[in-house]
């Protein structure tokens, strides 16, 4: 197996209502950008692939346009998924994998929630023969599983809030964070409701955004980078489609692909979880293995932004920033797609 690192992460401020941007004017700069701390030219990319979702944007072949940020001339190797970012680096790990002659690649994820209704669009996620016709919005849905878990006995509302308050009082020292403060869990806990248990600080926030991640393998990282976010196991997992099928309160592939990646081979000085609903974040600690000294979402989580299908890049490039500063040693970085946590991916990323 090659060695591949992250060696540049780049992302947009994260923003509401940036309608008079369209997906290409909020990536350009940020592919710039994450070109420029690589120490890269377009034309020295050897593979470029992207993640988006077609019925976000609402029109065919969206990530067609967005290839004008990127410059699709010369000719350049591309693919595309349907689907978070953090799986697109995932195909360019195996393209690196499997053909030497690549050596960078370049992940990108965009996505513009403000156009329409994202809690609504994401219905199409669900199991098509029984969950889509009842029309269940993603906040619904994940206060299903809020409440599984309380009925269950193994967490409480006051437990979703300290989430919350611990996100966004990490989140004040991110420049590109949408949300951000000091709240004690009180004050959390006097905001109304949305769907059961759930309140406004227990969702993400609607997000239009962008994020880069540059890749490298073996000597070319570390030409390029003087301290590579080694990627030292990765791996995705799926569960069941229909959640009626399901354990709510657990999420056996998060548990089964951090196995696989190794998480539990050593320390972990820092994780990003992908836990876009409070409930989700008790969720994946539990099932990933995380030791209480282990720093949670630094970067404050999905309260910084949600970029939808960029999202859960960002988790992966927030890890590898802080190893390539020298602010951690070892770090996780994890994503999900699919309702209530159905499809989940665990990496290791290190800095030696």
């Amino acid at each position: 197996m090659r060695d591949i690192a992250i060696i540049a992460f780049a992302q947009s401020a994260n923003k509401r209502n940036e309608q008079i941007y369209n997906e290409a004017e909020i990536l350009a700069p940020v592919a710039r950008e994450a070109l420029q701390k690589a120490g890269l030219k377009k034309e020295e990319i050897d593979f470029t692939c992207s993640g988006s979702s077609d019925y976000l944007a609402g029109q065919p072949f969206s990530f067609v346009i967005a290839l004008n940020a990127i410059g699709a001339w010369p000719p350049i190797q591309e693919s595309h998924v349907e689907a978070d970012a953090a799986w697109a680096l995932y195909e360019c790990w195996i393209a690196m994998q499997a053909d030497e002659s690549i050596n960078t690649s370049l992940v990108y994820g965009f996505g513009k929630q403000s156009m329409g209704s994202p809690r609504d669009v994401m219905n199409i996620l669900n199991d098509p023969y029984v969950e889509t016709p009842l029309w269940c919005d993603t906040i619904s849905m994940a206060a299903l599983q809020g409440r599984a878990l309380i009925d269950a006995g193994l967490a409480t509302e006051r437990d979703f809030a300290a989430v919350a308050a611990r996100n966004l009082k990490h989140a004040k020292s991110n420049p590109k964070a949408q949300c951000k403060g000091d709240f004690t869990v009180d004050e959390l806990l006097r905001s109304p409701t949305l769907a059961s248990p759930l309140r406004k600080h227990d969702c993400p926030p609607i997000t239009d955004g962008a994020c880069v991640v540059i890749l490298a393998a073996g000597d070319t990282a570390k030409k390029l980078c003087k301290r590579p976010a080694w990627i030292r196991g990765i791996d995705h997992r799926i569960d069941v489609q229909a959640i009626g099928r399901r354990d709510l309160t657990r999420a056996p592939s998060a548990q089964i692909a951090a196995e696989k990646a190794g998480v539990g081979a050593g320390k972990v000085d820092i994780a990003e979880l992908h836990a876009l609903f409070t409930p989700q974040d008790i969720i994946l600690r539990k099932e990933l293995g995380l030791a209480s000294d282990c720093v949670i979402n630094p970067s404050g989580g999905v309260h910084q932004g949600n970029p939808m299908m960029g999202t859960g890049l960002v988790r992966f490039g927030e890890v590898a920033d802080r190893i390539i500063r020298g602010e951690a040693n070892r770090g996780v970085a994890h994503a999900t797609q699919g309702p209530c946590l159905q499809q989940n991916m665990v990496a290791v990323l290190e800095g030696k």
